[in-house]
């Protein structure tokens, strides 16, 4: 039998109050409390929180704080991956994330989603993971939603919605977000 939490990385309904859960989320959030209470001068402390929250990558992320996450561990960043101010990445499923990638202040990665039955909805939810190719570019208050796939080199426009994936080596803006051209 399945634990909660196999269930939810597998994309599949699972009780979000079950205990391990709960005691995942309450970790992840208590060391972003503690991340983001931090002062530019505590570049050590700040290191070895972002090593405890990330499943990867937290050896070479950089991040302005405020961040907020569910788990952090299901967080899986390339090399030198960039996070500006008051990011989130609800992270019910896998997100990786390549080398280089750079996100604009106030962008949000979404994995959750959540029954359309309200009697369902009231005891379960589900999620897709997220995948973001390397070197690129998500502009400010983007949201990024369940099971999108963003190409290597693309380049997301400041406050789109990207509701499917976006391939490489295009310039992708709007709500919802759509390919306007290549780069290059």
């Amino acid at each position: 039998m399945k634990t909660e939490w196999e269930k939810m990385l597998g994309g599949e309904l699972y009780d979000a109050s079950d205990p391990e859960l709960l005691q995942a989320r309450d970790r992840a959030r208590d060391l972003c409390q503690t991340l983001n209470a931090t002062r530019e001068s505590d570049r050590d402390l700040r290191r070895n929180l972002l090593k405890q929250i990330f499943g990867k990558g937290g050896e070479t992320v950089s991040l302005q704080p405020p961040f907020f996450c569910d788990y952090g561990t299901n967080i899986e960043l390339g090399e030198r991956v960039f996070f500006n101010f008051n990011c989130t990445v609800l992270d019910v499923c896998k997100v990786k994330i390549g080398d280089y990638t750079q996100f604009g202040s106030g962008v949000q990665i979404l994995t959750p989603l959540h029954p359309l039955d309200a009697e369902m909805r009231r005891k379960q939810e589900y999620g897709a993971p997220v995948t973001i190719g390397s070197d690129v570019w998500v502009g400010s208050g983007a949201l990024i939603l369940p099971g999108v796939t963003i190409g290597s080199r693309a380049v997301i426009g400041a406050g789109s919605v990207v509701t499917r994936d976006i391939p490489d080596d295009v310039l992708a803006v709007g709500n919802p977000c759509r390919v306007l051209r290549p780069i290059g």
